[in-house]
């Protein structure tokens, strides 16, 4: 049987825009087109994960409503294991809609709906998936509690906690003492570890070694410029980004963890993980959103 990687966290239904620039306050733009996407931290996490091997499932809420079958459908479609996903009823599924501009930047608006109702009863319900876990890929769209108590019940059962630290948020002791390694980007990082991260290969190499003062091993992103790894047992060292053309950044940092977390399970070490999470970030980039796995029941032009 394949490693096994769950992921805890959010689910979204993407509406994607594409547009010269995106909007100033009060600005009105015209857009090109949009299409939408199934996503949410937690799900794409979970998609990449299986892309890149590993068995995958996903514990999660989504609304009794269009989104949340168009979002169970694409877990399905995608080989992700989906039976921890509850459905609650009287509650919108979660969404978001992000602005893209022709250089395939974006700016996004999250509305959190259902993922807000994960709580320790999905973590009870989920004990399969669990259990069977060497790894469990948490982020920060979900409540703090639900994420300690599914940390908690991972670690009970040996498996490795990665939190995603995204979107930035303060932490609690408690879950940090949880967790195993902590992902971030160079925004998160000044977040969490303080001062100034520039984003470059030193900026995030630096950042690393300040968050290793609260968690066992740090992964500090720097978008193009690549990734810095360091642990407590002195092992750090940074990856040079792969050069290519850029279509859309969007997913970009789900993909590097789905990834990483795969060869994680598979007992790589930390710089092979990190090289195939690097590869398939740079691969995500370079394909047109059209065209990437995650596609909703409806295309507007």
């Amino acid at each position: 049987m394949t490693p096994a990687v769950t992921v805890f966290g959010s689910l979204h239904y993407d509406i994607m825009v594409e547009a010269p620039d995106r909007p100033r306050k009060g600005e009105t733009l015209t857009g090109h087109s949009w299409h939408p996407k199934c996503g949410g931290k937690g799900g794409n996490q979970a998609v990449s994960a299986a892309r890149a091997g590993a068995r995958a499932a996903m514990i999660g809420a989504v609304g009794d409503d269009d989104f949340g079958h168009a979002l169970l459908d694409d877990l399905d479609r995608c080989g992700v294991d989906r039976q921890g996903v509850r459905v609650v009823p009287g509650t919108g599924s979660g969404m978001s809609v992000a602005i893209f501009d022709a250089g395939g930047d974006y700016g996004a608006v999250i509305v959190s709906g259902s993922n807000l109702a994960l709580s320790e009863q999905d973590v009870a319900a989920a004990r399969e998936q669990i259990a069977g876990a060497s790894v469990l890929l948490l982020q920060n769209e979900v409540p703090e509690a639900a994420n300690i108590a599914a940390a908690r019940a991972v670690k009970a059962a040996t498996g490795r906690v990665v939190l995603n630290a995204a979107p930035a948020r303060k932490l609690s002791s408690e879950l940090i003492e949880l967790v195993d390694i902590v992902i971030v980007n160079a925004i998160e990082a000044e977040f969490l570890a303080g001062g100034d991260v520039v984003n470059t290969l030193e900026g995030a190499s630096q950042a690393a070694r300040r968050l290793i003062a609260d968690f066992p091993a740090a992964i500090v992103t720097a978008g193009s410029e690549g990734v810095a790894w360091c642990n407590r047992e002195g092992r750090a060292f940074a990856i040079a980004g792969i050069q290519v053309k850029v279509v859309s950044t969007h997913g970009a940092g789900d993909e590097f963890v789905g990834a990483f977390a795969a060869g994680l399970a598979r007992g790589e070490p930390a710089e092979i993980a990190l090289a195939a999470a690097n590869a398939a970030a740079a691969r995500l980039v370079a394909a047109p959103e059209q065209q990437r796995q995650a596609n909703g029941p409806a295309t507007g032009a």
